[in-house]
């Protein structure tokens, strides 16, 4: 029953760290849109750099949100070790030195699936961004741009 709500918990804390995303991406791609940048090459790349390091940022909390999870069930004795852990595990990337105790196992694959989800989440955003820009550069300009909420 624990490792049900760790799980639980860590995953809807995750969901929630990646839910506020959209909406500062909406808001920043409005303001472009408003500015007229929307489609002007440079205003575009630093856009995409923009977005994609703020869903970085977002993955690196959460696999920090599940160390400290793996740190408060106890399976290690520093943040540091469990960081690293986590890292390998939310990426699926594996680490085979490490093995969580039994009560504890599963954490390791619902951390990865949780993972998997959340750079799809990440992936369908910046493809959604790039589309939107995509759309604003090859627009007609006597069209004025829409933006949708």
């Amino acid at each position: 029953m624990a490792l049900l709500l760790v799980a639980v918990v860590t995953i809807l804390l995750t969901v929630i760290i990646h839910a506020l995303i959209p909406p500062l991406i909406l808001q920043g791609i409005r303001h472009q849109f408003a500015r007229g940048r929307a489609g002007v090459w440079f205003w575009d790349v630093i856009l995409v750099m923009f977005f994609t390091l703020l869903a970085l940022a977002a993955h690196l909390a959460e696999i920090a949100l599940w160390a400290l999870s793996f740190l408060l069930c106890g399976e290690f004795s520093n943040f540091a070790a469990a960081l690293y852990y986590s890292g390998n595990t939310y990426t699926t990337l594996g680490d085979s030195t490490t093995v969580l105790s039994a009560r504890w196992r599963m954490l390791g694959p619902i951390e990865a699936a949780d993972g998997m989800l959340m750079f799809g989440v990440s992936t369908a955003i910046i493809f959604a961004v790039i589309h939107r820009l995509i759309e604003a550069k090859f627009r007609p300009q006597t069209d004025p741009p829409v933006v949708s909420s």
